[in-house]
């Protein structure tokens, strides 16, 4: 199958992708102009950059949220979380998956998303409806320490995708309903791995049972396993 196996979707992404190209120039020259002057911690976004971002997509690269596509066909993932949804378009992914997943079962699915501005959420809802996924997803708007309190699992895949001071709260709210085998997969973990150590932290330490390795796509793809 190439893409996601629906030719309107496919064309929904390349229309999502294009913009997400035409927005990495000034994304990158807004960082690379922060961190000169000295006034970034990649550990924690001030007010100015979420401003910044407020309106950007900040896509997970295709062939990483086609890799998470393939990640949940084959673990034959019915319950997904997502952290960061942004516009939509790894959620788009995962939710094409699970559709596939739970009609060949016959049963229920559902991606569990999250995005914590309202501009954001109500552009990804648009895309899900255009895409008819709308059915399998769940966005839940504001703080994800909030909105992922209460999770029914058990869950078979989760992403996060988000600015990585919140990516160990988003993995600790997660994990108690991670089922065996559950495969957690968090972007940027090369390029960020300072920024990610409370995360790196918790995923090493054996009371909380994950396996993890950093696989070679751009940036770093961190595959964190439930035992």
């Amino acid at each position: 199958m190439k893409g996601l196996g629906d030719a309107s979707l496919d064309e929904l992404l390349d229309r999502l992708y294009a913009a997400n190209t035409g927005q990495e120039a000034g994304v990158i020259e807004y960082f690379t102009d922060r961190a000169k002057s000295g006034t970034l911690d990649w550990r924690q976004l001030d007010d100015d950059a979420n401003r910044f971002l407020a309106d950007k997509l900040v896509a997970l690269d295709r062939d990483k949220a086609l890799f998470c596509h393939r990640l949940c066909v084959a673990l034959r993932a019915r319950r997904v979380v997502e952290a960061g949804t942004s516009h939509g378009v790894s959620t788009l992914h995962l939710a094409q998956a699970v559709r596939l997943v739970a009609e060949e079962d016959r049963a229920e699915g559902v991606v569990i998303a999250t995005e914590y501005e309202p501009d954001k959420a109500a552009v990804a809802r648009r895309n899900f409806e255009a895409a008819g996924l709308s059915k399998y997803i769940d966005l839940r708007e504001g703080d994800l320490r909030e909105t992922l309190a209460v999770i029914e699992g058990p869950v078979d895949f989760a992403l996060i995708d988000i600015w990585t001071e919140m990516a160990r709260p988003a993995l600790e709210r997660i994990a108690p309903q991670l089922r065996p085998g559950a495969v957690v997969i968090a972007d940027n973990t090369a390029s960020f791995a300072t920024a990610y150590e409370p995360y790196f932290d918790y995923v090493n330490d054996p009371a909380n049972g994950f396996v993890t390795q950093t696989l070679p796509f751009d940036g770093g793809l961190e595959m964190t396993i439930k035992l």
